[in-house]
């Protein structure tokens, strides 16, 4: 299974400006949910082998929390052409997530 590699908010700030689309997944070790979030985006990284995808544990970017106004975890950033596109809590499943990402 692929791994998600951990970024900081400098590296997420990097891809934005690098990548015509990049991802960064919110999560905090003590949420149930993102536990199984977790899964689902390394199940996304193995599908998008090509796809720049980050992860952070919220309580240590917490700035970027106030900054990026995020409601909860696991949160999910998606950004086009260093653009927030979508800003997904709601994880639903692999299709859903796909679907938003294409």
């Amino acid at each position: 299974m692929a791994t998600i590699e951990n970024w900081t908010r400098a590296q997420w700030e990097d891809s934005k400006n690098v990548y015509p689309e990049s991802i960064f997944y919110l999560y905090t070790p003590m949420c149930g949910t993102c536990a199984v979030a977790s899964k689902m985006m390394e199940v996304i990284a193995a599908m998008k082998p090509d796809l720049p995808i980050g992860k952070a544990d919220l309580n240590y970017v917490e700035d970027l929390a106030v900054d990026y106004e995020i409601e909860s975890v696991p949160c999910l950033l998606i950004q086009k052409d260093g653009e927030i596109v979508h800003k997904i809590y709601a994880f639903q499943s692999i299709p859903h997530l796909l679907e938003k990402i294409d």
